[in-house]
């Protein structure tokens, strides 16, 4: 397992971490995620390779959709009118600000991608590949909450 501590006073007074649990319920990766802190999971898209990335954020104890990364409208990418807004990146590409849309149980089941797809986690400037831990398994990515449920 991958755990990765900060050393803050802050991170030690909220218990709440980001695991990323195989199909057994085991953690293949354990972050500290107190309340505030943001981090998103990055991809290549598996049909033109761009890189996509939707980006959470610890919120009051839930873990929620912020924004949402796309560098073109690629197959089952693009806008949703009505769930944030879109605005250009500057390069060509552009972001979904402002979803802000809770997780439903703080959860949510992903199959990793092969190492050409490579998901990846982001948080505080490190990348932890999915890809390398998990190709091609399901996992589970998790906000435990001091008050949440196994």
């Amino acid at each position: 397992m991958l755990t990765l501590c900060a050393a803050s006073t802050a991170v030690w007074a909220d218990a709440s971490h980001l695991e990323v649990l195989d199909d057994h319920g085991q953690a293949l990766v354990s972050l500290p995620m107190p309340e505030g802190e943001r981090w998103c999971m990055e991809w290549n898209h598996s049909v033109t390779g761009i890189r996509v990335q939707d980006c959470y954020r610890h919120h009051q104890g839930n873990m929620v959709l912020e924004r949402s990364h796309q560098p073109d409208f690629a197959a089952g990418l693009g806008h949703v009118p009505g769930r944030g807004g879109q605005v250009s990146d500057g390069q060509g590409g552009y972001w979904i600000e402002d979803i802000d849309e809770p997780v439903p149980g703080n959860r949510y089941r992903l199959r990793v991608g092969s190492a050409r797809v490579d998901h990846r986690l982001l948080h505080e400037g490190r990348r932890i590949s999915l890809s390398e831990l998990a190709a091609g398994e399901r996992v589970t990515i998790h906000l435990r909450t001091p008050d949440s449920t196994p």
